[in-house]
C-alpha cells in the first residue's frame, strides 16, 4: 500500500472512531439488519373532524413575554416553550386516545431484538420551514447539539449522554437510535426530534447570547413571525405544509394564524375576552365559571361553554419547600408545614368543590402510580407535634419561634387568579403559628426566581409525560445549582438509588416497584406539598370558533391548543357564524345560551 493510502486509511479510521465516539455513526458505516420487520399505523382512529376548514386567526394571551425563544439552556424552560416544541415533530408520536406509536416524521419503524435499537424510515417529503429537507443527519446532530457543554443545559447533558447511546445514519432517510440500554416503552425514549444542522452552523461559548431571540426553523404546521419584544408574538401556518394530508393531521391545524398578545393581569384578559379581542378564555377557576359567566356575552349566546372531562396524567400542583434554606433542613418542620395546609378548605370555600384533593405529584400514570400514598391533612395537633419534636416555641404572636427566629417564609407565585386560594392558606397557616408571606411576580421572574433556587416556597406545578419522571426533580446530581428542575434540592442517597435503580431497569415490573418506591420516599421526605387536581377542561370561546365530536381527545387539557402534534389544532373558524355573530350583536339580536358538559373520557377520581 502507498504511503498516500496508508495515510487515508488512518484518516479513515480516525474519523470512525471520532464519530463513534460522538454518539454519531456516518452513513455506511454500518449495514441494516436484514431481518427487520418493518411496522407503521394507518389503522387507528382519527379524531379530527372532515367538517373542519381553513383560514381566520386565533387571539390568545400570554402574562408575560418569553426571556427567549430558545428550548434549551437558561431561562428557556418557560411555559411559551411548549408553543415552539408544538411545532417540531418528533420521529414517531403516540396517538392519544389508544396510546398506540402513530408516524410523525418517519413513516416506518422497526424494534432491534437487542431491545435497546430502534430503526426508522424517514418520510421522503419531511422538510424544514426554511425547505431544507429533514435526513437522518438532523438527528444524528442532535446528540451533538445536546451533548455540547455550549449549550448550557445540563439536563440535556446528561439525558443524551446517558439515555441515548448514539444514532446510527444509514442514508438519508433511513435511521437507527440507540439506547444506553435495554427497556420496556423504548419507543418514548427513542423517538426523537430532529435539530437543523444547517441553522446552528457553530455551537460556540456565545451560544446563548447569539440563539437568544432567533427563530429555528421547525417541522411543524406554524413557523413563528412577525413580534415585538414585550407585545406581541404571531405564528403563521405553513402554505404547503409536507405533512397536511398525513391520516392524523388531516384536518388539523386549520387557523391561518395565532397571535399571542401579552396581557399581564388576567383581569384585564378577561375584559379583553369579553370584547372578542380574545377568542378563548379558561373557566378552570370557579369564579368564572359559576360567577363571572352571567354576563351579557354569555346570556346573549355570543360566547359559548364547555366543560370537557379528560383522562390523563395530572400535573403536580402544590407547594415546593427549598430545602436549602435552614428553616427547611428539619423534617419535622417540613411536615408541620404540610399539615397547616388547610387545602381541604380552599377546595371548599374558594373552588366550590370543582378541584379535588392530588394526593401526590404522579396521579394517572395507571400501574406506576403509587395510590396507596395520600397527602398529610390540615391539623393542628400534628403541627403542635412536629415542631415541639423540632424544638420551637410559640412566641407572644403566636408564630413558632426557635433561637430568635419566627417560622416565617415566603410563597412565590405568578398569577394573581390563585391569590384567594393563598390568602385562606395563609389565614390557616396563622393558626397552627406559620406566617406566609404571598409574594406575586411576573411569571417569567417568578419562574427564573424559582430556577435559580432563591425562593422560600415555589407554588407552582410541573407538566406530565406518559411516564413518571423523577431524575430531574428528585436526584441530587441537580440540587444546589441554579437551572436545574431539582427546586427542592433534594439530596437523599436512598432517593438516589431508586431513582438510579429505575432509570437503569430492564423489567417493567421493576420498574413499576421502583417508581412506587420513589413516590413513597418523596412523600417521607416531605419537601413537596401536593394541592388540587382538575380532571378537565373547562373554557370559553366565541361561538364562531367549531369543535369535533367529541371536542377533545382523552389527553386533551386544552381544547384550543394551536400545536401539538398529538392533541392540537382541533378547532376551526367558521366564517359564516363569525358574520352572524357580529351582525347580531350590532343589531341587538341573541341566540340561546350554550353550555356544553362532554363526558366521553370522564374518570370520577376520589374527593378529599
Amino acid at each position: 500500500m502507498s504511503t498516500m493510502g496508508k495515510h487515508l486509511q488512518r484518516l479513515a479510521l480516525w474519523l470512525f472512531t471520532v464519530l463513534a465516539v460522538s454518539g454519531v455513526l456516518a452513513a455506511g458505516a454500518e449495514k441494516l439488519p436484514d431481518d427487520i420487520e418493518w411496522l407503521t399505523n394507518d389503522s387507528d382512529p382519527v379524531y379530527a373532524s372532515p367538517q373542519a376548514v381553513r383560514g381566520g386567526t386565533l387571539h390568545l394571551a400570554l402574562l408575560s413575554f418569553p426571556l427567549t425563544f430558545r428550548v434549551v439552556g437558561p431561562d428557556s424552560n418557560s411555559s411559551f416553550r411548549s408553543a415552539i416544541l408544538g411545532n417540531q415533530l418528533s420521529l414517531i408520536g403516540i396517538h392519544p386516545n389508544t396510546e398506540n406509536i402513530v408516524p410523525e416524521l418517519a413513516t416506518h419503524w422497526a424494534f432491534g431484538k437487542d431491545k435497546k435499537t430502534m430503526y426508522f424510515k424517514l418520510n421522503p417529503k419531511a422538510r424544514w420551514s426554511d425547505g431544507h429537507p429533514v435526513t437522518a443527519g438532523d438527528f444524528a446532530y442532535t446528540l451533538t447539539f445536546m451533548r455540547s457543554k455550549k449549550i448550557i443545559a445540563p439536563w440535556y447533558n446528561d439525558y443524551y449522554s446517558k439515555e441515548i447511546d448514539r444514532v446510527i445514519v444509514y442514508d438519508d432517510h433511513t435511521l437507527a437510535v440507540v439506547s444506553t440500554k435495554a427497556q420496556p416503552d423504548l419507543h418514548l425514549k427513542l423517538g426523537i426530534s430532529p435539530t437543523p444542522r444547517h441553522f446552528y452552523k457553530k455551537l460556540g461559548d456565545d451560544f446563548v447570547r447569539r440563539y437568544n431571540w432567533k427563530i429555528a426553523p421547525n417541522t411543524g404546521p406554524y413557523q413563528m413571525g412577525k413580534f415585538r419584544k414585550g407585545k406581541y408574538i404571531f405564528f403563521n401556518r405553513k402554505k404547503d405544509w409536507w405533512a397536511a394530508d398525513l391520516r392524523y393531521f388531516k384536518h388539523r391545524f386549520n387557523v391561518d394564524r395565532v397571535k399571542y398578545t401579552v396581557i399581564r393581569d388576567i383581569n384585564i384578559q378577561w375584559e379583553y375576552f369579553k370584547k372578542a379581542r380574545l377568542d378563548v378564555f379558561g373557566l378552570t377557576m370557579p369564579k368564572y365559571w359559576h360567577e363571572k359567566t352571567k354576563t351579557a356575552v354569555f346570556r346573549k349566546g355570543y360566547v359559548n361553554r364547555i366543560w370537557f372531562f379528560n383522562d390523563t396524567q395530572q400535573p403536580s400542583l402544590g407547594l415546593w419547600l427549598n430545602m436549602d434554606r435552614d428553616i427547611f433542613k428539619d423534617r419535622n418542620v417540613r411536615y408541620a408545614f404540610a399539615h397547616a395546609m388547610n387545602i381541604k378548605k380552599v377546595i371548599e370555600e374558594v373552588l366550590r368543590n370543582d378541584y379535588f384533593r392530588l394526593e401526590n405529584g404522579y396521579v394517572g400514570y395507571g400501574p406506576y402510580s403509587n395510590t396507596k400514598i395520600r397527602a398529610r391533612r390540615f391539623d393542628l395537633k400534628k403541627v403542635e407535634y412536629y415542631m415541639k419534636k423540632a424544638g420551637w416555641h410559640r412566641g407572644p404572636d403566636g408564630i413558632w419561634t426557635k433561637n430568635g427566629r419566627r417560622f416565617s417564609v415566603e410563597v412565590t407565585y405568578s398569577f394573581e387568579g390563585h391569590t384567594p386560594r393563598l390568602v385562606v392558606l395563609k389565614e390557616e397557616a396563622r393558626k397552627a403559628g406559620i406566617e406566609l408571606r404571598l409574594q406575586k411576580l411576573d411569571p417569567s421572574a417568578a419562574y427564573k426566581k424559582v430556577l435559580e433556587k432563591k425562593h422560600d416556597v415555589a407554588w407552582m406545578g410541573w407538566s406530565t409525560s406518559l411516564r413518571p419522571h423523577f431524575w430531574e426533580h428528585f436526584h441530587s446530581v441537580n440540587a444546589h445549582k441554579p437551572q436545574t428542575n431539582n427546586i427542592t434540592n433534594t439530596d437523599d442517597p436512598e432517593m438516589d438509588r431508586l431513582i438510579d435503580a429505575y432509570r437503569n431497569s430492564l423489567d417493567e415490573k421493576e420498574r413499576i416497584a421502583l417508581s412506587r418506591k420513589i413516590q413513597q420516599r418523596i412523600h417521607e421526605i416531605g419537601a413537596y406539598v401536593p394541592t388540587f387536581m382538575v380532571p378537565y377542561v373547562r373554557q370559553a370561546y366565541w361561538r364562531w370558533w367549531r369543535l369535533p365530536k367529541p371536542p377533545g381527545t382523552r389527553h386533551s387539557d386544552d381544547l384550543f391548543a394551536p400545536f401539538n402534534s398529538a392533541t392540537g389544532g382541533l378547532f376551526w373558524f367558521d366564517r359564516q357564524r363569525y358574520e352572524e355573530t357580529m351582525a347580531a350583536r350590532k343589531a341587538g339580536r341573541t341566540f340561546p345560551p350554550v353550555t356544553i358538559i362532554d363526558r366521553t373520557y370522564q374518570r370520577k377520581p376520589a374527593n378529599p
